[in-house]
């Protein structure tokens, strides 16, 4: 099997072959992946991703709370913004909840058509692994970076999935799979120190939310591969946990 990675969401159409027979893996560290991560294992009971805010709005009268950002910052009349600290299980458990981001919920909208979508972090990261190794099909790894942007925590995790799927069996396939894995080589024993003068890091400086970061590398503390359930007439897609 495969292993191919597209390291912005401009280089997504340019996929060789497409997405079909392939599982896709949305990436977003920084923070929608991880935030979604968090909330569905805190008990949310059912999260819609999509990729505008008017479409966000139009689930409110059914009862969900909004979660979202623009520019990092929470969407103005929204429960909840992006960061994985604010779904606390007392918030969120048995709750619906749809969210909408500047880049996550767009690669997720982007995604549609392929065999599988994953959804992950490195809250996640050995679940995901696993589930892909079972389904046994090529993998695009899927960074979101920033507007289209490459980043780098985006692209350090792919590296890190890289690493695990060829230990277990998947031939790295692109020269930007093999980039991320150099830059994951590099950055594994100092995530932290690594991505100190990142774009996203410095951002989280200017709003002040540099806690963030440390919940968002935090590694294997969920045990559940999320997957994303597009359907046949939806606008975004359901977010459950893999199995469920």
């Amino acid at each position: 099997m495969k292993i191919e990675t597209v390291l912005s969401p401009a280089l997504f159409p340019f996929l060789p072959g497409g997405t079909e027979g392939k599982q896709v893996v949305v990436i977003d560290i920084l923070r929608a992946t991880t935030t979604m991560c968090v909330a569905l294992d805190r008990g949310c009971e059912e999260m819609v991703a999509v990729a505008k805010v008017e479409e966000a709005l139009e689930y409110r009268p059914e009862g969900y709370l909004l979660a979202g950002e623009r520019e990092g910052h929470k969407v103005e009349g929204f429960d909840f913004g992006n960061s994985p600290q604010e779904y606390d299980a007392e918030k969120v458990a048995g709750k619906k909840i749809v969210i909408t981001t500047t880049n996550g919920t767009q690669a997720l909208s982007m995604s549609r058509g392929a065999e599988k979508v994953w959804v992950s972090s490195f809250y996640n990261l050995r679940a995901t692994v696993d589930a892909i190794l079972a389904i046994g099909l090529p993998v695009v790894m899927f960074c979101s970076g920033w507007k289209n942007r490459f980043n780098l925590e985006d692209t350090l995790f792919a590296g890190a999935l890289v690493e695990m799927l060829a230990q277990g069996g998947f031939e790295i396939e692109d020269d930007a799979s093999r980039a991320a894995l150099y830059l994951w080589h590099e950055a594994k024993s100092d995530l932290t120190g690594f991505l100190e003068n990142a774009n996203h890091v410095q951002r989280f400086k200017s709003m002040h939310t540099e806690s963030d970061l440390e919940v968002c590398l935090r590694m294997d503390i969920g045990n559940r591969a999320i997957l994303a359930d597009y359907g046949d007439e939806q606008v975004g897609c359901v977010l459950k946990a893999w199995g469920a």
